[in-house]
């Protein structure tokens, strides 16, 4: 019997996890596929948690990815409400066998990990208080949609995507939204400080109140001899300012879900570490997705190794590793990008940029638009685009072919970007095609983690 003819055991039924199944299948994995996940819920896109569930105009239905005939037709088993807690890696590369929380065993030949992320914890005294909440996963969603429905003040710690995000639909829907964050700017890691101005002038115009250079000492709860127990009513801050609030949400980043891998002995390191080809350090186990620590995908590589949280890379990472596991390796290599939607702002972000790259800006032709175009020495690695998704569009066709442009022609706002890069001959990247999904074109997940 051929590999491609054994059990495929995939741990995690999101986004990355879908994918990775879908196209193992269409590139003729002919055995079976399991994808065991611990949520009671089909696979199902995570970007509108944030934004169209708390508004309550999406729900379940809208949500699955796929239909149940899809699954039928693929021949894909959802192992739904498995909480896997234990891998058995059997020696030479002989599979081996998972075991779930309920004591269900799921025995495979090859095993793929898309385990996601986790919301990472603030070591706040007050931190257990009722009212304190996180956002990952749909009930975490629907919770918060209940709690704001019932609100009047909302504290937001943490000024990045998911953030801001969430305090943009309290903000409209009359919730007193405030968000605190310890960088000087907003969004630190993703964009630049003139983005990051742009951005925060558009929350602070919509009603949002912006603390930047502040941290949470504690959170206060309605009565103090309770030491933790009970509503919470403010934020205390450490210059102990207090902020009323009957909703804090902590949304201070994600920590990579390792723990199976690493007690499985596999290398982790801030993610469950993987060569180009999406390997982990047995040579084969795949890992995809947010749980991954990858080598810089980009044309122009930055960091060594990063963590893509977004579902851009779930799918197109997905991709590349069907491919390896039908024994056609192709190295990873794709122009990351984002997007987020934050009440009338809505940014898109075309490749990675560190916090020395130059900023070249270019303002848009009406009211709102601007385009931030990133340049590591003379050469263009990103553009963060808001309101301009034309020019978001142009960058992230150009980055993909191995195009530039110089900084003094990006500064000619003259001329659209478009027009820069029309002359331009398209040279593509090696990309593994993506089965088609239906968030292959939506917004991220969350941010990235370098």
């Amino acid at each position: 019997m051929s590999e491609t003819a054994g059990r495929l055991l995939i741990v995690g039924a999101g986004q990355a996890g879908l994918q990775l199944a879908a196209n193992a299948r269409e590139l003729g994995w002919s055995g079976p596929i399991t994808l065991a996940g611990a949520e009671p819920h089909p696979p199902y896109e995570r970007p509108p948690l944030s934004k169209a569930v708390l508004r309550g105009s999406a729900g379940m239905d809208s949500l699955v990815l796929r239909s149940t005939g899809f699954y039928t037709d693929k021949r894909l088993t959802l192992a739904l409400g498995e909480r896997i807690e234990r891998l058995t890696l059997d020696g030479g590369g002989a599979g081996g066998t998972a075991t779930a929380a309920s004591g269900g065993c799921f025995a495979f030949d090859r095993l793929a990990l898309a385990t996601g992320a986790r919301p990472r914890a603030l070591p706040v005294r007050g931190a257990a208080l009722d009212g304190v909440v996180m956002l990952r996963d749909l009930a975490d969603a629907e919770n918060l949609g209940r709690r704001l429905a019932a609100a009047s003040d909302l504290v937001v710690i943490g000024g990045g995507l998911i953030g801001l995000e969430v305090a943009a639909v309290a903000a409209a829907a009359g919730v007193r939204a405030t968000v605190i964050e310890a960088a000087p700017t907003l969004m630190n890691r993703m964009v630049s400080p003139a983005a990051a101005k742009v951005i925060a002038e558009a929350h602070r115009s919509a009603g949002v109140q912006i603390l930047l250079g502040a941290r949470p000492s504690r959170f206060v709860g309605a009565d103090p001899r309770t030491d933790g127990h009970g509503p919470v009513t403010a934020v205390e801050l450490a210059d102990g300012t207090r902020i009323p609030a009957q909703v804090v949400l902590v949304a201070v980043g994600a920590t990579p879900r390792e723990d199976l891998a690493r007690a499985a002995g596999l290398h982790c390191d801030n993610g469950i570490v993987v060569d180009e080809f999406s390997l982990a350090s047995d040579g084969r186990t795949i890992a995809v997705g947010d749980c991954a620590n990858l080598p810089d995908p980009s044309p122009q590589p930055g960091p060594a190794r990063l963590r893509l949280e977004s579902v851009d890379n779930a799918v197109t990472q997905a991709a590349a590793a069907a491919a390896t596991l039908m024994g056609r390796s192709t190295p990873y290599r794709s122009v990351p990008w984002f997007w987020s939607e934050q009440g009338g702002l809505k940014l898109h972000i075309a490749g990675l940029a560190r916090a020395g790259d130059g900023t070249v800006a270019r303002p848009g032709t009406r009211p709102g638009q601007h385009t931030f175009l990133r340049y590591r020495g003379d050469r263009l690695v990103a553009a963060e685009c808001v309101n301009s998704p034309a020019d978001f569009a142009a960058v992230r066709k150009a980055l993909a072919a191995g195009a530039d442009l110089p900084r003094e022609a990006a500064a000619d706002t003259s001329v659209t970007l478009r027009q820069h890069f029309a002359a331009v001959a398209p040279r593509a990247l090696p990309v593994a095609g993506a089965f088609p999904s239906r968030a292959s074109s939506g917004c991220p997940a969350a941010e990235f983690v370098k």
